[in-house]
């Protein structure tokens, strides 16, 4: 069953037309072969399809067998149908890595380089990306809708509809994947696929929540939201000097992954975090993480606005984050945010001269820095790493990780 949202993204999408972009969007794809992918056919409607296979499709693309891609604590957000611009047949997925076995005659990676992929597809040679601001990339989604809606376009994602481009995703045998040479990441012998398919995202990301965050040794720093990002990012705070990370989540066995980090835990069904924040550290916290999002409303309020379409997101978390910062204090907003909300708490940011930085993680800019934190052993992603699964069990993956069943954080999926 299609959202209504979705729907409407659908027609505005024909209405408006498209941008001309550096890259196709679809690919070509091999007149007879055929692979598996997941693929989104409505709300709550994940599939193991037969599709058609891709083939390398501009001469800066290669082709990508996969062998390792994961869900994403976003890709939840298309899986419930909340995100606007998913069509049926789209092949989902951002995080995910393999073997280079085609290229076009402008790549310079060798055929049989392991390489993991960034979830952000950028150009290398528009302004924002000679700035290294990659996930601000201006040529890589043609959707008008979302530059309607935002001022400007965004960049292109794999596999996450059609507001950003309507690229296939990586949740398949097989991927096209444009711009190679700036897009993929050659991964040394030394580092398992086990752990190198986070960089490109989740490591990448939960990083530059602590790096918008401006963390620092002493910090006390607070994170809403123990899902694979919040934890990851308690870790980056660890590394980067934090005296105190608190980690505030309703999912006890998440909480128990920061337990088991060192974090201090606050269950929100049992606690008030700003209320239990402001006995610890009176004068607040120097960074505050919102690593929840726009989906989770907590008060009957919101909650009916959110059925009724009063607003798209709830803003609860931000509010919770800035009132237990300290003033003068920042607020990193890492979390998916893609619509309005109302009661913003424009008021105690401004009253209390908070910083707020928001914003999507520049992968190719960090995830260097990031590898040689896994080849030293430094940063261990595997504490986050729940379950292993093959490709044809992921549909029943999505139904489990968005209920919060069997304490899945983050899976590692084999094709």
């Amino acid at each position: 069953m299609m959202n209504p949202t979705n729907i409407m993204a659908a027609v505005a999408d024909k209405v408006l037309g498209h941008n001309p972009t550096s890259t196709r969007q679809q690919p070509k794809t091999h007149p007879t072969e055929k692979m598996k992918a997941i693929v989104w056919h409505g709300k709550f409607d994940m599939r193991y399809d037969e599709v058609p296979r891709p083939m390398v499709s501009e001469p800066h693309d290669i082709l990508l067998k996969v062998t390792a891609t994961t869900i994403c604590g976003s890709d939840l957000h298309l899986y419930s149908g909340e995100l606007p611009g998913m069509e049926k047949g789209d092949i989902v997925g951002h995080e995910f890595m393999g073997i280079v076995v085609d290229k076009g005659p402008d790549v310079k990676l060798p055929i049989g380089t392991r390489v993991v992929v960034a979830f952000d597809i950028a150009c290398g040679f528009c302004d924002f990306c000679k700035r290294e601001e990659y996930t601000s990339c201006d040529t890589t989604n043609p959707s008008r809708v979302a530059e309607t809606m935002f001022g400007h376009a965004l960049v292109g994602v794999f596999g996450y509809g059609h507001m950003v481009g309507g690229y296939w995703g990586g949740q398949a045998e097989y991927v096209r994947v444009p711009f190679a040479d700036l897009n993929c990441l050659p991964i040394p012998e030394d580092v398992p696929d086990e752990k190198a398919l986070y960089l490109s995202d989740v490591i990448s990301t939960s990083f530059h929540a602590c790096e918008m965050g401006k963390v620092k040794p002493g910090d006390k720093v607070g994170i809403w939201g123990m899902g694979p990002i919040g934890l990851a990012a308690a870790r980056w705070a660890q590394i980067l000097g934090a005296s105190t990370v608190v980690a505030i989540s309703g999912t006890e066995d998440r909480l128990d992954i920061a337990r088991s980090l060192g974090c201090v835990v606050i269950n929100y069904h049992e606690q008030d975090p700003v209320e239990t924040i402001s006995k610890m550290f009176p004068q607040g916290l120097d960074c505050c993480i919102d690593a929840a999002g726009f989906r989770f409303a907590k008060s009957i309020g919101h909650k009916i606005q959110r059925a009724l379409l009063l607003e798209s997101d709830t803003p609860e978390i931000i509010t919770e984050c800035c009132k237990a910062c300290r003033k003068n204090g920042i607020v990193s907003v890492i979390a998916d945010y893609p619509g309005t909300a109302n009661n913003f708490p424009i008021g105690t940011i401004s009253m209390k001269h908070l910083r707020l930085e928001s914003g999507q993680s520049p992968t190719q800019r960090i995830w260097k820095m990031a590898l040689e934190k896994l080849r030293t052993g430094e940063y261990d992603p595997s504490f986050f790493v729940t379950h292993t699964m093959r490709l044809k069990d992921v549909p029943d993956a999505y139904k489990q990780f968005y209920n919060r069943e069997g304490g899945m954080v983050k899976i590692f999926v084999r094709p």
